[in-house]
């Protein structure tokens, strides 16, 4: 790794900084932050527990926000493709910010809190261009209230409800993208049922204030263990799930990479609320008819054990040039070679053989469908 630019911002620190030193965690440069990208037991150990038990993760650099007001749904409609104003209070849904073009900005998840209110979680990288975004766009409608006075912890894994009800009595009501208020282990938390892992778990909103004490008390419980990073990625890839900036950015459609589920009904053509957000054209003319789209996101596994890493070229098998890897390693679970990636559409079909250019090397791949492991939310 090269050495930072003697004008380079220095990295912020999370709420958690002290605690993941104390852990003996490894420290990264990650999307402005200091972050731990895995402690001693390592990324293998981390990730096989957070799919056994529980694994408690700082996401504390994502961005929080409040949209607020009687028109604050609408306008948040004008911004996504997705159905905001029939959003029912107390329940989440993932949305995506769009360009003019109808490429992707960032993904996010909202969430309505009653009164008016809509809870926002934005990636980290993204987080100030984003928060920039919607105040402009939006800002003259409702008020947009960036939190950046709460940090943000993640508690997945198949045990995570487990050890939450043992602090949180009656948590283990919520289902998969319903949350609500709690006070936990003293901490005045919001807390919603989702991750990114695809596994059950929680989020958890807390003041920066409290977080140490609420990621304490978390790791007390016995089917906890801190969670870096580095699993993260892993966890997210073996369940099909993008990372903003590898596998979508502003060159992305949602048809293009595969998020067409994540675009109600009432939002597409003949939809009651069809269109009205930016880039509506394109991106329903590519929903409408699949045939135009020039790229879609896939999923690959390899047929040779070789990791096949991002920005990795995919040729067909007689040669031709028809798309790059975005996202890919070893995954831990499945225990061979995964990876998502953006192929022609001729070569988007489940089963097709493609191969992927490895330092010189075609290591054969199969494209298959995601998620490579089975999702394992709480409806009910």
């Amino acid at each position: 790794m090269s050495a930072p630019a003697a004008n380079a911002a220095p990295l912020l620190t999370t709420p958690l900084n002290a605690l993941h030193l104390e852990l003996g965690a490894r420290m990264v440069p990650f999307a402005g932050y200091s972050m731990p990208v895995q402690y001693p037991a390592g990324l293998m150990a981390e990730h096989l527990h957070t799919r056994q038990a529980a694994g408690l993760f700082d996401v504390s650099h994502m961005g929080q926000l409040q949209l607020i007001g009687p028109d604050a749904a609408a306008a948040f409609e004008t911004l996504v493709p997705v159905d905001v104003i029939d959003l029912p209070v107390g329940k989440q849904r993932y949305g995506l910010l769009l360009t003019d073009e109808g490429t992707i900005i960032d993904d996010l998840m909202f969430f309505n809190q009653g009164n008016d209110t809509l809870f926002v979680i934005v990636n980290g990288a993204c987080k100030v261009e984003d928060i920039a975004h919607i105040q402009a766009r939006i800002g003259q409608r409702c008020e947009v209230a960036p939190m950046p006075d709460h940090a943000l912890l993640a508690l997945q894994g198949p045990q995570a409800v487990t050890a939450l009800a043992r602090l949180a009595p009656g948590i283990e009501k919520l289902v998969f993208m319903t949350g609500g208020s709690y006070t936990i282990a003293g901490c005045d938390c919001f807390v919603t049922r989702s991750g990114y892992t695809g596994e059950d778990g929680f989020e958890i909103s807390v003041p920066a204030a409290q977080a140490d004490t609420l990621a304490r008390a978390l790791l007390a419980q016995p089917e906890v263990k801190p969670i870096g990073l580095g699993a993260r990625n892993s966890l997210r890839l073996e369940a099909g799930l993008c990372l903003y900036g590898n596998d979508i950015d502003t060159t992305t459609t949602p048809p293009e990479a595969a998020l067409n589920w994540a675009i109600q009904k009432v939002r597409r053509t003949g939809g009651a609320r069809a269109g009205g957000f930016p880039g509506a054209d394109k991106v329903l003319a590519q929903i409408d008819n699949p045939a135009s789209l020039p790229r879609k996101r896939v999923g690959l596994v390899a047929l040779e054990r070789v990791p096949v890493r991002e920005h990795t070229p995919l040729q067909s098998t007689d040669g031709q040039a028809i798309g790059e890897v975005t996202s890919g390693l070893l995954g831990p679970t499945v225990n061979e070679p995964v990876a998502m990636g953006y192929v022609t559409p001729a070569f988007a079909a489940i089963g097709t053989r493609v191969n992927a250019i490895v330092r010189g090397k075609a290591i054969p791949m199969e494209v298959r469908a995601m998620p490579f492991v089975p999702a394992n939310y709480f409806r009910g």
